[in-house]
């Protein structure tokens, strides 16, 4: 371990953790470990597992502990910084997919219910409509691949499971990990964005060990500044904080210049699709779809057939139309990391054509022709929830007003700034 001078409150969390996996597992099963940007629950970590003697658990082995987080990209950056994690996804999960049989016949019976519903009376007519809205939702996510809990995963044989990022984590999926009956070591920031839908269930418990204290590396760090402002629900003024952090108007955010200012990073995704449409064309690519001559891409959903991520850029070259799919297109894929995908792999066009006009249907309209495909947008904006998780030198953050309360404007507005390493800019 690298000599770092441990403050009291770390080793008294170091402690208490130590405590908890030696004599308390039988009575808790998760110890939570919280805090804020820059107060060092990683190093915590590292401390932890070595106290404890603990070694990565090898795929199929016996003993040891493990590694997860909810996103893929969260799981490159722990890979990439030497913990081997995966997605708690491929940890715990197997896919099972409808039959095109089950899904034939729930289109029928929709279609059959549309078509006599003129011809109802007013109380059968009510519990039609009920089944049809039911109906429709299914076929909303019938084609998308269903999680059902994987009884042979390597968890059942682990000593521990450190979970990251768990902020993100919701009821059914944490139900679903204790399932196992494993002790669960999560480490959480209570500032950040709970899921799209729910709560972070494990980040709503009081913690065993909540660290406040800032590094001394990080204490003079402008972005931690303009970080805890935005976290107690502070108004940042502007101007600015040092050579590379500032907050300016938006009217000062002219496309051509945020292409040359890092990762954009919004709200929604109206606001998502505005950006990327001005910035791909201040750029100078003006089609509706890629070309492969250095736009901007990123990938939408995991292809661990391909080894691509949710959230992971990509460079596309010898961008073709598809042959026998016009909703497709062919390119040749190379990953962040410089990996190369072998050949021509197959994209799904639906989310460029969203970007020229926006459908609220064609996901479902068109999952036929989508099944197999890669699912990408442009990559020059993304919301702030498909950026927890990653890291950027240098953020762009643009501030709409994201939140319908005060606590959840102030925990996007500090989950996005804590995206920045580096530099940031605020245009509000």
């Amino acid at each position: 371990m690298n000599n770092i001078a441990l403050t009291i409150q770390q080793r008294a969390g170091i402690e208490r953790i130590v405590h908890w996996f030696r004599h308390e597992t039988h009575q808790q099963q998760v110890a939570r470990i919280f805090g804020y940007a820059g107060c060092g629950k990683t190093t915590l970590l590292r401390y932890i597992i070595n106290e404890l003697g603990l070694e990565p658990m090898t795929p199929g082995g016996l003993g040891g502990v493990l590694f997860a987080a909810f996103t893929g990209k969260a799981v490159h950056v722990m890979t990439q910084k030497g913990t081997p994690a995966q997605t708690i996804h491929s940890l715990i999960y197997r896919t099972s997919e409808a039959t095109p049989e089950e899904i034939e016949r729930t289109t029928e019976e929709l279609s059959a219910l549309e078509r006599d519903l003129p011809r109802m009376g007013p109380g059968e007519r009510a519990f039609a409509e009920a089944q049809i809205a039911q109906l429709k939702l299914r076929l909303d996510h019938i084609h998308e691949p269903q999680f059902v809990l994987n009884p042979q995963s390597d968890l059942r044989d682990a000593d521990l499971l450190v979970l990251d990022e768990v902020s993100m984590v919701g009821a059914d999926m944490a139900q679903d990990l204790l399932a196992f009956g494993k002790p669960i070591l999560v480490l959480g920031d209570p500032g950040q964005l709970p899921p799209v839908k729910g709560t972070g269930v494990f980040i709503q418990a009081v913690p065993d060990v909540m660290l406040t204290e800032v590094h001394r590396q990080a204490a003079d760090s402008p972005i931690l500044r303009l970080a805890t402002m935005a976290r107690q629900g502070h108004d940042i003024p502007f101007g600015a904080f040092d050579d590379q952090v500032w907050k300016m108007s938006r009217h000062q955010g002219d496309p051509a210049q945020m292409l040359q200012g890092g990762q954009v990073i919004c709200g929604t995704h109206a606001m998502r699709r505005r950006l990327n449409t001005a910035m791909k064309n201040a750029a100078g690519f003006e089609a509706d779809y890629p070309t492969g001559a250095g736009e901007k891409i990123i990938c939408l959903r995991n292809r661990h057939d391909l080894g691509l991520i949710n959230g992971m850029f990509l460079t596309l070259t010898d961008v073709q139309a598809h042959p026998h799919n016009d909703r497709a297109f062919r390119a040749s894929v190379q990953a962040e990391d410089g990996t190369c995908v072998a050949g021509a792999q197959e994209f799904w066009r639906g989310e460029f054509d969203d970007h020229v006009r926006f459908d609220p249907e064609r996901h479902r309209r068109e999952w036929k022709a989508c099944r197999r495909l890669i699912q990408s947008s442009w990559g020059y904006a993304i919301t702030c929830h498909k950026a927890q998780g990653s890291q950027f030198p240098t953020v762009i953050v643009v501030d709409e007003g994201f939140g319908h309360t005060a606590e959840e404007r102030n925990r996007w507005l500090y989950t996005a700034i804590t995206r920045a390493e580096r530099g940031l800019l605020i245009l509000s």
